[in-house]
């Protein structure tokens, strides 16, 4: 059989799907429910929401706050202090010695006038209004907003990069899917090869043409592919309800798959640059690590804030009543109860059992860590090129050995099957053949398999997928 037959034969095989009434998916439209649904993208798009959300936040912190407060308090344990009495008002002027009283009578009345400062009544009222706008954090504010920055553009890069492993997981899943549809479909066809010639050879052992081991050999070929196919379709159901989990749909038993691999022998594929320069610009695996890494080094600023002063503009506005009785409302008496003050606060700590030092050195430790991870990683991405390469350069030399196979296999049938039907080879040669022709087509299908994953397996790794 010419080649260009038998290549196309291939494929047109492969192309194969059996005919279901439930739905049916391309590639295409597999990777795009995949990227709708896949819990893993899910994940990473709350991850999105959630670091917008904290870049809100951290600008919210450059902001003054303004805060009200409302308290209703009754107190146990003192005497009420009335405003309007003092005891130097119930003196007696003409009394003897009422001089010294008077002196002593002053100095309680401002004990008096403290206690009715400090709410010293049994039922009291007071309502504020406070405003506190920070100057000087440390640092804190303006880092911390970066931070937030930093981890949301680490997040959107998380998100991409969850795509794209979704991505190439249903490609390859897809890929393996057809692989096992197609080969329902030869081992079907061989065990319908395999019918005609047990059913020949049961006729030519009735009527005495061949002997028992004949008829024997057809049949054990028929329960060989008979095995082989009840095999490859419980590969294939396991394949196909990985890629619905892929994809993120549940498991149904009708639904299909429609697609064919790329042909290696017409596909002219553009080969990535896949220089280190190229590859730390494209992989997304370097921008989070950098992310991560710039991350850390401005915690570990936060961290060093701890030695610095911090420094809050406030203002308040009070109002405070402490005359009021649980039955009677006295309020508001504005001109004799509130209150009004703006104030500069500065607060620096002096010492804390050394917590600032040791989280400065923590902050520095995992600094040290996602530095460490990015040369890692650098290494590790260096390996999986060269990996992606080699698997590649194999793929396309397996490609031409199993082609060659093919055709060697059904040249080899092609002869067998004539020298059989004169009765110059036995039926072991012919059956032989068969199943070379049979297992040279699986080879090749894998070998296309592997040729289409080392290709995206590339395309991944210089960052071009």
């Amino acid at each position: 059989m010419p080649y260009y037959l038998i290549l196309t034969l291939s494929f047109l095989i492969l192309g194969l799907v059996p005919a279901v009434a439930g739905p049916v998916y391309t590639k295409e439209e597999a990777i795009k429910i995949a990227l709708e649904k896949s819990s893993s993208i899910q994940e990473a798009e709350q991850s999105v929401k959630s670091a917008s959300a904290q870049v809100d936040q951290a600008y919210g912190y450059a902001y003054p706050s303004v805060d009200l407060s409302v308290q209703y308090a009754r107190t146990f344990g003192v005497s009420d202090v009335q405003k309007s009495s003092s005891i130097s008002e119930m003196l007696d002027p003409t009394a003897p010695g009422v001089m010294n009283d008077y002196i002593l009578g002053g100095v309680l009345d401002g004990v008096t006038y403290g206690l009715n400062a400090m709410k010293g009544f049994r039922w009291g009222t007071q309502v504020g209004i406070t405003a506190n706008q920070v100057l000087y954090a440390q640092g804190k504010v303006s880092t911390g907003t970066k931070i937030a920055k930093v981890y949301k553009n680490l997040s959107q890069t998380s998100l991409e990069q969850a795509k794209i492993k979704v991505k190439f997981e249903v490609e390859t899943a897809f890929d393996q899917l057809i692989y096992l549809d197609s080969a329902v479909v030869i081992f079907e066809a061989s065990i319908a090869q395999a019918q005609k010639h047990l059913d020949f050879v049961t006729k030519s052992f009735e009527s005495g043409l061949v002997g028992e081991l004949d008829w024997i050999r057809a049949q054990l070929q028929i329960d060989e592919l008979s095995s082989g196919l009840e095999s490859t379709k419980k590969k294939q159901v396991l394949a196909k309800n990985a890629l619905l989990n892929t994809m993120g749909l549940p498991y149904e038993s009708e639904v299909s798959f429609k697609g064919d691999l790329r042909d290696p022998n017409e596909f002219n594929p553009s080969y990535p640059d896949t220089s280190m320069q190229s590859i730390r610009k494209k992989r997304n695996e370097f921008r989070l690590l950098e992310a991560s890494e710039e991350m850390y080094n401005l915690n570990v600023k936060i961290e060093q804030g701890d030695y610095m002063p911090t420094v809050v503009l406030g203002g308040s506005v009070a109002y405070a009543n402490g005359a009021n009785r649980w039955h009677q409302w006295d309020a508001p008496h504005w001109k004799d109860n509130i209150s009004k003050k703006v104030y500069l606060s500065l607060t620096m700590n002096l010492f804390n059992g050394l917590q600032t030092r040791e989280n400065i050195t923590m902050a520095k430790t995992e600094l040290r860590k996602a530095q460490i991870q990015k040369e890692a990683a650098e290494r590790g991405i260096r390996l999986e090129l060269e990996s992606a390469v080699n698997t590649l350069e194999d793929a396309k030399t397996q490609i031409a050995i199993r082609t060659r196979q093919i055709n060697l296999a059904s040249r080899n049938l092609e002869l067998t099957e004539a020298a059989y039907s004169v009765g110059k080879a036995p039926q072991l040669d012919l059956l032989d053949a068969n199943m070379s022709l049979r297992n040279a087509k699986l080879d090749y299908m894998s070998a296309v398999v592997d040729w289409n994953a080392a290709y995206n397996a590339l395309l991944k790794a210089t960052g071009e997928y």
